[in-house]
């Protein structure tokens, strides 16, 4: 009796952790039931992947979806709508919306709002404060948190920790994987009067390197004294990769698309406020020196850091200007570029986007393509060209600084827990996104 299956993805190149080469992909109750000739096999869905690359589905660790409260720049439904447009199957929101994801509470108002409305799979960081720091253990462990965040500098409010004694308390009382926005306050605050007006080449001036090495050098001495696990989100200096390399036992790092393919002054010239972020878009050696830490293996997963503003907001001269760009629609094309251009395998970027998540965040069943695991792709054309533009754009801030950019590869359809939920750039099945399950947190 022939095998049959919920959906048959067929005749693709798949790349997984045994490889690449031809195969098909067996689903079957929303997971991975088989892989390889499924060719006598039957389906009540076809998918056709000729001349098409299977990953597994693309993970975003880092985004900013700015609900509930700043839902003029993005929400849960429009952010993750760029998100399955882009390829990715689940996405890890931040804490820094109005009010802050700080308490049981404000988690379970995010995971109710995401309910029915968002279109890929999420998880949500708590953020760690002075004022919380010894019930984070408890808070990490709640349903559909990925973890604890912590801002050391770029935040204000209760969600700033900028000094060794707030650090130490929050890691104290955390047992997962705890992720860090590393700037030193102190200096971002002396260097502030650099700043000069209307003139966003000053913005890597006032943080300037030595804010971020500082701040990561504190990070690593406090988490290693503790024994805790930490993540280094967005590193953008040759110092701190430099650093980062020797710390492994205690410190995963996270590159960006956006710090791996900008730089200054040329970026903020052409771009002005579009261009702006924090930490920054340093200089061309700075992004050299991040292709080089690529090569030898230091960061372990890729995040886009989407955080969008208006392009009204943008146009502030600077620094009235706010930090951030959208970029999870975008994660996957451009590093599908890079991926073309010869500055990382294919094999690596899926390491990045999926296998990393996975071993970091102990995801309980994402980030492999492999038998028993949930049932998401993402699946590419290596060949398409495609010119990214403004107007593709699904976020609700309208714009991106990849606009003109030919991407080499692009995303074709997204599948997650079996459900094609984008094919050719249209959204098949919305609002389908169910809270990510973690190993740590499983509860028997």
């Amino acid at each position: 009796m022939p095998e049959t299956y919920d959906l048959i993805v067929r005749s693709g190149e798949v790349i997984n952790h045994q490889g690449r080469g031809a195969a098909d992909v067996g689903v079957r109750g929303g997971k991975i039931a088989a892989i390889g000739d499924l060719g006598q096999a039957s389906a009540d869905e076809v998918f056709d992947a000729s001349g098409l690359t299977i990953m597994p589905g693309v993970i975003d660790t880092q985004v900013h979806f700015r609900e509930p409260g700043l839902e003029w720049k993005e929400d849960l439904e429009t952010g993750s709508r760029a998100a399955v447009l882009g390829g990715v199957v689940a996405v890890f929101e931040m804490p820094n919306t109005e009010p802050t994801t700080t308490d049981p509470d404000a988690l379970a108002d995010k995971l109710a709002r995401a309910k029915s409305r968002m279109h890929c799979d999420h998880a949500f960081y708590v953020g760690g404060t002075h004022e919380n720091a010894r019930w984070l253990g408890e808070l990490e462990r709640l349903p559909g948190c990925c973890g604890i965040k912590v801002f050391m500098g770029a935040s204000t409010g209760t969600l700033l920790v900028q000094d060794d004694e707030g650090i130490e308390q929050v890691l104290r009382h955390v047992n997962r994987r705890a992720a860090f926005h590393s700037e030193d306050e102190y200096r971002l605050a002396d260097r502030r009067p650099l700043a000069r007006a209307g003139d966003w080449t000053s913005h890597y001036e006032v943080r300037d390197a030595q804010s971020a090495i500082q701040s990561t050098e504190r990070l690593v001495r406090i988490a290693t004294k503790l024994g805790k696990r930490i993540h280094v989100l967005h590193v953008t200096t040759a110092q701190e990769v430099a650093y980062l390399a020797e710390h492994k036992d205690v410190a995963s790092v996270e590159f960006t698309p956006q710090h791996l393919t900008l730089a200054g002054p040329e970026a903020y010239e052409r771009l002005k406020g579009y261009a702006q972020m924090n930490p920054p878009i340093r200089t061309a050696e700075h992004r050299a020196a991040l292709w080089a830490g690529m090569a030898n293996g230091v960061p372990d997963v890729l995040g886009s850091d989407h955080a969008p503003h208006t392009s009204e907001e943008k146009a502030r001269p600077y620094p009235a200007s706010p930090s951030g760009m959208p970029g999870v629609q975008t994660l996957l094309p451009v590093m599908l570029t890079h991926v073309a251009e010869g500055r990382l395998s294919l094999e690596q970027l899926v390491d990045l986007t999926s296998h990393g998540a996975n071993r970091l965040f102990q995801l309980a069943d994402k980030g492999r393509l492999a038998e028993g695991y949930d049932a998401d792709l993402t699946i590419v054309d290596l060949k398409a060209r495609k010119t990214i533009r403004h107007d593709m754009m699904a976020s609700r801030a309208g714009w991106t600084p990849f606009d003109g950019m030919e991407a080499k590869g692009w995303p074709m359809a997204t599948i997650i827990r079996g459900t094609v939920v984008m094919r050719d750039g249209e959204v098949a099945a919305p609002h389908l996104g169910e809270p990510c399950r973690f190993q740590e947190t499983l509860v028997a």
